[in-house]
């Protein structure tokens, strides 16, 4: 990816390189999808990203029985994420399909890397896109929708603290810490 800066003049500067961020792609097969299927719809994410302005290392497709709630893939298949993203030097690593909040969290934890869905990577596209000050705000509103539900652990590491209170008995219930009040500054300017 190239670009060029402005001078102070206003005249056009060198073009300087930016490393592109280099993803892994992964899509489960479950019984009921073909195997043609799943293929496919890793093929087209593989376009997405593309646009997106990533560079495809490496692609996984696990076949499943059904989806596991706390990994998506597994924490097998997640400890082998890990290991596949550092022989590939992956920055990234991109689901085919929407992951819940929870899997996103246990997923970055196990892989030490950051993870996206298909639903991440579109809305990144239409950001960059955007060229409408209505289609900004558009998509504005529909990245902070999706994040929203994402934020719940964000702050966790500031998060509340415990401690006795200053009144018996009281202990953690009465004291707050900077996390919870983040948290919910973060959901107030959201949902304006």
């Amino acid at each position: 990816m190239r670009y060029t800066t402005k001078s102070k003049e206003g005249r056009m500067e060198a073009n300087h390189t930016l490393q592109q961020e280099r993803a892994i792609l992964v899509g489960v097969a479950l019984p009921a999808m073909p195997a043609w299927e799943a293929e496919h719809s890793l093929d087209e994410l593989g376009r997405l990203t593309a646009t997106a302005g990533l560079v495809e290392a490496a692609r996984q497709i696990q076949g499943r029985d059904r989806i596991d709630p706390t990994y998506y893939v597994g924490k097998g298949k997640a400890a082998s994420l890990k290991q596949l993203a550092a022989q590939c030097q992956a920055d990234v690593i991109v689901f085919d399909n929407d992951l819940s909040p929870a899997q996103m969290r246990n997923l970055e934890r196990v892989t030490k890397r950051r993870i996206i869905d298909r639903s991440a990577v579109i809305l990144d596209i239409f950001a960059r896109h955007a060229r409408t000050h209505t289609a900004q705000i558009q998509v504005e509103l529909a990245q902070l929708n999706y994040l929203l539900p994402r934020l719940t652990r964000y702050w966790t590491h500031l998060s509340r603290q415990a401690g006795g209170g200053a009144i018996r008995g009281m202990g953690a219930a009465g004291v707050r810490g900077p996390g919870a009040t983040k948290l919910e500054i973060d959901r107030r300017l959201i949902r304006r």
